[in-house]
């Protein structure tokens, strides 16, 4: 069987409170934990690890970076060492997150992760097809989703085979490339748009296009063969 590890991020969800706080601190937040009860009228618990000394000041978290002003949730210090401390807060288990919005799929989040307000969330998906559905549930419920790393796992071979694309590897000019170029049909056989055609979309010439298009690969091809 050949799995998928994946890497997903999301620009300041606005519904994540471990991702609120570690904007609000300026700090990253790591061991994002969770404990569901059985009893769907009871809250969730979790807890997030904050790296840095400033403390997590609760009006910070509020507003239209957090929780809308006037909500009862209430981040709690519950230890500290050196200069990191664990805060643990309370949520009703109706509002669906980021990460259960992947759980959903039968996928267990193994690791979130939070810096700057972008939250970072990785997972093992069965198969291509799955992970597809769960990108696309995110991008229906979340803004600014994307994929920053794909790790698979060949279990035909001996042994495993894994290969690790890593798309910020690319500038954002690069991407924008290949993303139209891939578009309009340019890698297609027999091709639905020449090196022309993508190029008048991107709004540079010929040559141009060529160039960022064979840096985009070359970055690409080196990370698959390496």
């Amino acid at each position: 069987m050949s799995g998928i590890r994946a890497e997903i991020s999301v620009e300041s969800p606005p519904d994540c409170p471990a991702a609120t706080a570690a904007e609000a601190a300026g700090a990253a937040a790591t061991s994002v934990t969770k404990s569901v009860p059985t009893d769907p009228g009871e809250a969730v618990t979790e807890e997030f690890t904050l790296e840095g000394d400033r403390p997590l000041v609760a009006d910070e978290t509020s507003g239209d970076t957090g929780e809308p002003q006037g909500s009862d949730l209430e981040f709690e210090e519950v230890f500290s060492y050196g200069s990191e401390r664990v805060y643990r807060f309370e949520r009703a288990q109706d509002r669906t997150c980021f990460c259960e919005c992947i759980e959903q799929f039968g996928c267990p989040v193994r690791d979130v992760h939070s810096r700057d307000g972008s939250l970072t969330v990785s997972f093992h998906a069965p198969d291509v097809d799955t992970l597809r559905s769960v990108v696309a549930r995110l991008d229906d419920r979340w803004s600014d989703v994307s994929v920053r790393r794909l790790v698979r796992s060949d279990a035909g071979r001996e042994g495993s085979d894994l290969v690790l694309v890593d798309r910020g590897e690319l500038t954002e000019r690069q991407r924008e490339v290949l993303e139209t170029a891939h578009e309009m049909g340019y890698f297609e056989y027999p091709k639905r748009a020449n090196a022309g055609d993508v190029a008048d979309e991107l709004g540079v010439d010929d040559s141009t296009f060529v160039e960022h298009l064979s840096a985009a690969q070359g970055k690409l091809l080196s990370s698959i063969l390496s």
